[in-house]
């Protein structure tokens, strides 16, 4: 099951987090620059708090601003938040969610797609996962 200390994140915060990655690092104002219907800049603060609390940011000072960085890479959030969706809808089970994946697609996986996931399987099976 996940870590408890990984939390739920709301569209707004999700949002922020997608902007922050994309360039690197950010301060409020860049952030709510390109933020969709951005709500005031007091609020986008309070939510890159609220990320910095869950730990998900970090922050630098410069000058009389914040500059705010991911504290961990794209690839291990997303990892993360893989996890708990497994365990939220499918109770852990990569073979539900895969099977959930491919019933929902609308043209379904071609060839191709298939030939890479079973290269995919093949080397989680070689590797002992």
């Amino acid at each position: 099951m996940p870590a408890k200390s990984e939390s739920h994140l709301s569209r707004r915060e999700r949002q922020i987090m997608d902007i922050i990655y994309a360039r690197g690092s950010a301060s409020v104002s860049q952030v709510r620059k390109v933020m969709p219907n951005a709500p005031s800049y007091s609020a986008v603060r309070a939510l890159m708090r609220i990320l910095e609390e869950k730990g998900h940011l970090k922050h630098t000072s410069e000058g009389n601003k914040y500059i705010y960085v991911p504290t961990r890479s794209r690839k291990e959030a997303s990892r993360s938040a893989l996890r708990r969706l497994l365990w939220t809808f499918f109770n852990g089970s990569a073979e539900l969610a895969l099977a959930a994946l491919l019933d929902v697609s609308r043209s379904g996986p071609d060839s191709q797609e298939l030939d890479r996931l079973a290269k995919l399987i093949e080397k989680a099976r070689k590797e002992g996962r």
